[in-house]
C-alpha cells in the first residue's frame, strides 16, 4: 500500500511542527517517521483482512475549532459526561484544538503535569522525549505507527512525580464534532515510583458520520510500586477507519489496570498490550464491546510477562448486533525466566442476529515451566428460551433483547474500577441497543 500524505498536509511535517511551536527534536522525530513509511509493512491483525481498509486518505490533517472559557459552553452531550460543578482536573480537546484545561493548584504544587502534547513538548521537553515512542510503542513497528508519529495532531501528557497520590481522577474529553477532522492523538501517562493516578478519557463524536481517520496511541508507564488506573470510553462515529494502540510498561510491584468501553460505530483495529517488566508487577484488563450495523472490528488484548511473580488478567465481553463482526484475540505470553507468573483470561461474545459474527481466540504462549495459566472463551447466539421466558411475561422482543444484552455485559461493567466509566458505559450501551 502506498502512503500519500501530501493530500492531507499543506507543506511538510516540519512546517506543521513549527506552526505548533513544538520542541526541535519533535520536528526531527516526525520527519524521520515520515521517511520510514514506504519501507514498513501494514499490521496484520489475526483473522481480519485490512488490505482494502482506508488508513491513509483523509480530507485534512487538522481542523481549527473553538476553545472554551468554561465547561458550561460544551455541547449537551459532552456536559452529560462531566460533573461541570465539581470537576477540577480536566482537559478538553475540540477536534484537533486544545480547548480547555483545568488543573488544581494543589496538584500543580506537587509537580503533577497535565497538558496538551504540543505544550508538553515545549515546556517539558526532556520528559516527553524520554517517553514518546521509545519503550512503549515504537515508530517502526509498522506503517500505522510511523504514520502516527509523523502526523500526530493532538493528545495529552500526564506526569505524576514520586510519592504523589492523586486522589481524584484526571479527566480528558476528546470531542469530535467536525466530519472532516481526523484524530492522530497521542497520550502519555507516567506514574513515578510510589505514586498513583486514575486517568479517564472519553472519545465522543457528535456527528453521525465522519470522513476522517482515527490513529490513536496511548503509552502508560509505572515506576516501582506505582499504580495507574486507565479508563476509556470510545464512541467514535461511523465512517472513521480507526486504529487504536494502548500500551503499558509496568515496573517492579506496580499495577496497570485498564477499564475500556469500546463503543465505536466505525471499523476498528484495537490493540491493548501491557509488558510486565518488573518483578511482582500486575495488569488487569477489562473491556466491553458492542458492535452494530456492518462494522468490522478486531480486538487484541495481550499481557506479556517478563518479571518474576507477575500477574495478568484479561476479561472481555462483546455483543454483536445486526451484521456486525468482531475478532477477540486474548494473549497471555510468559517469557523464559518469568517464574511463578500467572496468566488468566476470559473472552465471551454474544451474537444477537443471524448475520452477526463473533470469534474469540484465547492464546497462551508459555516459555517457562513454573507458572499458572488458564483461559475460557465462548461464542454463541442469544438463547431463544431466555427471550421466550421474558416475552411470556409481557415484555416485547426488543425489550427482552435489551435486557439480555445488559445482563451479558454486566459481569464486566460491574467490575470496572472507575464509577464514572461504569456510568458512561451504561448510558452508551443503552443508546446502542434502544
Amino acid at each position: 500500500m502506498t502512503v500519500e500524505t501530501k493530500v492531507a498536509l499543506t507543506g511538510d511535517v516540519r512546517s506543521y511542527s513549527a506552526k505548533m511551536k513544538e520542541a526541535d527534536w519533535m520536528a526531527d522525530f516526525r520527519a524521520d517517521a515520515l521517511a520510514k513509511l514506504e519501507e514498513l509493512p501494514m499490521p496484520k491483525p489475526d483473522k481480519t483482512k485490512i488490505d482494502k481498509w482506508n488508513f491513509t486518505e483523509f480530507p485534512v490533517h487538522t481542523v481549527e475549532s473553538a476553545v472554551y472559557t468554561s465547561l458550561s459552553e460544551l455541547p449537551e452531550e459532552a456536559r452529560a459526561l462531566i460533573d461541570v460543578e465539581q470537576q477540577k482536573n480536566i482537559y478538553v480537546q475540540h477536534n484537533n484544538t486544545p480547548a480547555f484545561l483545568s488543573l488544581s493548584d494543589e496538584l500543580k504544587a506537587q509537580g503533577v503535569i497535565m497538558t496538551d502534547m504540543f505544550t508538553a513538548s515545549r515546556e517539558h521537553s526532556e520528559l516527553v522525549k524520554k517517553y514518546f515512542m521509545t519503550d512503549g510503542v515504537k515508530v517502526d513497528e509498522h506503517k500505522l505507527t510511523a504514520l502516527h508519529a509523523a502526523l500526530m495532531n493532538g493528545g495529552v501528557f500526564v506526569y505524576v512525580p514520586k510519592n504523589i497520590v492523586v486522589e481524584e481522577p484526571l479527566q480528558v474529553l476528546f470531542l469530535h464534532d467536525d466530519a472532516q477532522a481526523s484524530l492522530f492523538n497521542h497520550v502519555i501517562v507516567v506514574a513515578e515510583a510510589n505514586s498513583s493516578v486514575t486517568y479517564v478519557e472519553t472519545y465522543l463524536s457528535t456527528v453521525e458520520e465522519s470522513k476522517g481517520l482515527a490513529n490513536i496511541i496511548s503509552e502508560v508507564f509505572t515506576g516501582d510500586n506505582a499504580t495507574v488506573t486507565y479508563g476509556a470510553v470510545d464512541v467514535l462515529a461511523k465512517g472513521f477507519t480507526t486504529y487504536v494502540n494502548r500500551r503499558g510498561v509496568a515496573g517492579r510491584d506496580s499495577h496497570i489496570d485498564w477499564a475500556l468501553g469500546l463503543m465505536n460505530d466505525s471499523d476498528t483495529i484495537s490493540e491493548n498490550i501491557t509488558h510486565l517488566v518488573g518483578n511482582g508487577s500486575h495488569c488487569d484488563m477489562k473491556s466491553v464491546v458492542v458492535g452494530r450495523g456492518k462494522q468490522r472490528q478486531n480486538f487484541t488484548s495481550e499481557i506479556v510477562h517478563w518479571g518474576l511473580d507477575t500477574e495478568g488478567f484479561i476479561l472481555k465481553h462483546g455483543v454483536m448486533l445486526e451484521e456486525a463482526s468482531s475478532i477477540f484475540n486474548g494473549i497471555g505470553r510468559i517469557a523464559k525466566g518469568a517464574t511463578r507468573a500467572n496468566a488468566e483470561q476470559e473472552s465471551r461474545v454474544l451474537m444477537l442476529s443471524e448475520k452477526a459474527r463473533g470469534d474469540a481466540n484465547p492464546i497462551l504462549l508459555i516459555d517457562e515451566d513454573d507458572v499458572t495459566a488458564g483461559h475460557a472463551a465462548s461464542v454463541g447466539r442469544v438463547d431463544p428460551l431466555q427471550l421466550f421466558y421474558l416475552m411470556s411475561r409481557g415484555i416485547s422482543q426488543h425489550e427482552a433483547e435489551r435486557l439480555v444484552i445488559h445482563g451479558f455485559l454486566a459481569p464486566v461493567v460491574s467490575k470496572l474500577p472507575i464509577e464514572g466509566v461504569k456510568k458512561q458505559l451504561t448510558e452508551v450501551i443503552e443508546r446502542k441497543v434502544r
